[in-house]
């Protein structure tokens, strides 16, 4: 799972490495063949050592250290759920403090970690696994590069803010970022007892970045979903972790005020086209809405707006009920006016750090968090080395059951098991969940088949390749909390024939008692369609918009390919994964759209499903009242029907002709409360509107 768009902006820090050329220079440079983990930089003696981890474990080491020639070096391994990274780093600065020179080796899930960096004759040049590119370079300038490991950027990163007088510096390829302080902590005992700082990081991404250094100045620790501390403060994790958190969330009530608006009397968007019911879309409506609640909505020509109404003129727009993202791991406060900005007013959490989902589920309620309606799911697994960064680990079917208990006594909606959990304690924790009303979902533990999840208790599959996992070898299955749930997906889907057994049967299963799912389309998309430098669908529209580092991951490609197959095989499966949506679709299987990311991807999932043969009114339905009667909460909020909760989005253009005009949000309301798209862009780092789409797609 990807936990939000600050994660996937610095996914130039976490998924690759660079490696410093000191030799070497520009886009002359050559990149080597893919350097295997054994032959990658070995630290030193003298090394400073991180561990990797997360909240359920250790994922992986890094070390830092400094060459007689001043060169800086980093090394990292991750293994997270089966994905590797294998990266080495070497940097030599500039008296400006400045990268003059780069390259990277080792690799990650797609492919060849391969970058480099070099300043020669007042220009500077770059090539990364996804772009190539020059600059001139006349004053202090530092490199953001597309991949690279994250404890030795960010080492000389912060070095180069840190000396700034006002803690800011120039970025190339472009941007700017600034370090603001946030808040101290002392860590550790005894002698290793010492204060550390929090600075938020921003221009990198949208939201800000929180990193930890010393009181001298020099990198301490990255806490994020996958975090980066020095050996021997790894159960400082938690403090450092409320602690940022509870910094940041200090600057949400201004913004929440800021930015949420609440209507004097009635409100009136009038002469739109409306998506009513859930079901259909219909012209020149008028929707009214009064303290929070629809209370009218009729032809325009019969439904006057109420005296002293504040009025939206709809002509040329369309009114539709406020977006759910059914698969959204927020981590930050900084996710809402993001998402919001999106039109998502709602949005399933199916998997976070507890603690911090259940702060800010305290502080919305209060009206200190701008934020979508949030309902959260209990992320549950075993322990091993692919368990959940975020996961409750249990580790015996007595501690599967309290976990489920403590779901429901902390208020979460629902449980989703993971990969790594015990297929033998399903049953028992399922039918524990069902008596205390907890929906049950989740991807498929390894060695279980979704068939034999669903007869011990699952009411949603998780990912659409959870669901192909029914016609994978055995040997897929077995392993399917790793790299496996991919990779064999890739191999082996495009050669399924869906209208045979076991897919045939199935599906038949997953109509007949309703099984939902959460297919995640575009994440498939991304895992096995692009290459490397291919610019994403998802995120075409908002190039230009957002900060350049953020931006090259827009052309990050898909997981590489095994040497026995070719990128058209993966595209085969994933096409194959396409038909089994749309078969799903048709038998009546309750499809509910999430992105497993930023928030940015939701429009694209729709878009998926249209192109695999759904309406524009049946996409749009996965995203606004499927998920609310998944949820049971459709009696209140997921259509725009009288007597509902008003959480509505006004939108430029006809998404029942083009799905992607969706992405035009104009003006967002959430229980009644009115907030402008484009202030909501502004204050989550977009600099202007996303690109309207000229695409039309299957009709109404």
């Amino acid at each position: 799972m990807t936990h939000t768009f600050r994660s996937k902006s610095i996914r130039a820090f976490t998924r690759a490495t660079l490696t410093f050329a000191i030799m070497l220079f520009a886009l002359a440079l050559p990149l080597f063949a893919q350097v295997p983990a054994d032959q990658l930089a070995k630290p030193p003696a003298d090394a400073q050592h991180f561990t990797i981890l997360s909240t359920s474990g250790t994922n992986g080491k890094a070390a830092l250290w400094t060459t007689a020639d001043g060169t800086r070096m980093s090394r990292e391994s991750i293994l997270l759920r089966g994905q590797v990274w294998e990266l080495d780093q070497a940097v030599k600065l500039g008296n400006d403090g400045m990268p003059t020179s780069l390259l990277v080796r080792g690799r990650t899930p797609e492919g060849d970690a391969a970058e480099s960096f070099a300043i020669r004759d007042g220009l500077a040049s770059w090539k990364s696994p996804v772009d190539a590119g020059k600059h001139g370079y006349g004053s202090a300038a530092f490199y953001m590069p597309q991949g690279g490991t994250t404890s030795g950027m960010l080492e000389l990163f912060l070095q180069a803010l840190m000396a700034s007088p006002d803690k800011s510096v120039a970025l190339l390829p472009g941007g700017r970022a600034r370090a603001e302080r946030l808040t101290d902590v002392v860590v550790g005992q005894g002698a290793m007892r010492k204060t550390v700082t929090a600075w938020a990081i921003t221009g990198i991404g949208p939201s800000p970045m929180p990193v930890w250094t010393t009181a001298d100045g020099k990198f301490f620790g990255f806490v994020e979903a996958l975090s980066i501390l020095p050996v021997g403060y790894e159960s400082s994790l938690t403090t450092l972790d409320k602690a940022q958190d509870d910094a940041l969330a200090a600057r949400s009530p201004a913004l929440a005020k800021r930015l949420l608006k609440t209507p004097a009397g009635p409100v009136a968007f009038t002469h739109v086209r409306a998506f009513l019911d859930g079901t259909h879309f219909a012209d020149d409506q008028t929707v009214i809405v009064n303290n929070g609640v629809i209370t009218q909505v009729g032809p325009a020509t019969s439904t006057p707006a109420p005296h002293g109404a504040t009025i939206f003129d709809g002509a040329g727009k369309t009114l539709v009920p406020g977006l759910w993202d059914s698969h959204q791991h927020i981590s930050d406060d900084f996710a809402g006016p993001f998402l919001l900005s999106l039109g998502i007013t709602s949005a399933r959490d199916p998997g976070n750090n507890n603690s911090l989902t259940l702060a800010r589920a305290a502080r919305r309620a209060k009206g200190d968090l701008l934020s979508p309606k949030v309902y959260p799911s209990m992320l549950i697994d075993g322990k091993g080395p692919n368990t959940a960064q975020l996961g409750t680990v249990v580790t015996s079917e007595q501690g599967a059951i309290a976990a489920v208990r403590r779901a429901k006594a902390e208020g979460f909606c629902a449980i989703k098991f993971y990969g790594t959990y015990n297929p033998a304690w399903v049953a028992p924790a399922a039918a524990e969940a069902h008596r205390l009303g907890l929906h049950v979902h989740g991807h498929v533990p390894a060695g279980m088949r979704p068939s034999q999840a669903i007869a011990a208790g699952y009411d949603e599959l998780t990912h659409i390749y959870f669901v192909m996992m029914e016609a994978m070898p055995d040997s897929v299955v077995a392993t399917s909390n790793g790299i496996n749930r991919f990779e064999g997906t890739g191999r082996y889907a495009k050669d399924v024939d869906l209208n045979k057994p076991p897919m045939s049967s199935l599906i038949a299963t997953m109509a007949a008692r309703k099984i939902a799912s959460d297919p995640t389309l575009v994440v498939a998309e991304s895992l096995f369609v692009p290459e490397n430098g291919d610019l994403s669908p998802a995120y075409a529209p908002y190039v230009g918009t957002l900060p350049p580092a953020t931006e090259r991951g827009f052309r990050q490609g898909g997981f590489a390919v095994p040497k026995d197959l070719t990128r058209e095989d993966y595209r085969k499966s994933f096409a194959k994964l396409s038909q089994l949506v749309t078969m799903m679709h048709k038998e009546g299987i309750p499809i509910v759209a999430g992105t497993d990311g930023s928030g940015l991807e939701l429009v694209r999932e729709l878009e998926l499903y249209v192109n695999a043969g759904f309406t524009t009114s049946e996409a749009l339905a996965t995203a606004t009242i499927a998920p609310a009667h998944m949820l049971g909460v459709d009696k209140t909020t997921g259509s725009i029907t009288v007597g509902k909760a008003a959480d509505l989005l006004l939108v430029e253009g006809d998404p029942s002709q083009r799905i992607g005009d969706l992405r035009n949000t104009r003006i967002v309301m959430m229980g009644g409360k009115l907030m402008d798209a484009d202030a909501l862009r502004e204050a989550s780092g977009f600099s202007g509107r996303p690109k309207m789409t000229s695409e039309r797609p299957n009709g109404n």
